[in-house]
């Protein structure tokens, strides 16, 4: 499941996308009032964000957050991994945060294991190749008035 923390940085880097494509910085107190993303949470956040190296930020008159890289190279499944951890469902699939599983006395041959085997190469298909431009064209597309 995709934690708050994770959709806050998602919202704050999808804000921020934004406002870099009109050559501007995005500070504090604008993404917060834009997204509604608490301020004090929102600090952490993007301070995670500057320490994983996904934005970098100025201080001082024009300040604020920039990406550090386009928005078509901020890939949610580096985010997520970031922000939320393991993209599988369960430690035994996982690719970085692997655990040995405490339930069944042989993987190879553990049905669920299989499962959560496909259903994390099947979400880390889409994961990988879907970036914050992405999610900025999606928004934009679903704002489009119908003909």
């Amino acid at each position: 499941m995709l934690n708050k923390r994770s959709r806050y940085a998602i919202k704050a880097l999808i804000f921020i996308a934004r406002a870099n494509a009109l050559q501007h910085p995005a500070s504090v107190s604008s993404i917060a009032d834009t997204t509604t993303i608490p301020n004090k949470f929102l600090e952490s956040i993007l301070h995670d964000l500057k320490v994983a190296g996904f934005v970098l930020s100025r201080k001082g008159s024009g300040g604020g957050y920039y990406l550090s890289r386009t928005a078509d190279q901020v890939f949610l499944a580096d985010l997520i991994r970031v922000m939320n951890g393991p993209i599988a469902m369960v430690p035994c699939v996982s690719l970085n945060y692997y655990e040995r599983c405490e339930y069944c006395a042989d993987e190879r041959t553990c049905g669920i294991h299989a499962v959560m085997e496909e259903l994390r190469d099947a979400s880390l298909a889409i994961l990988a190749k879907t970036s914050i431009a992405d999610l900025i064209r999606r928004e934009d597309w679903m704002k489009e008035p119908e003909a």
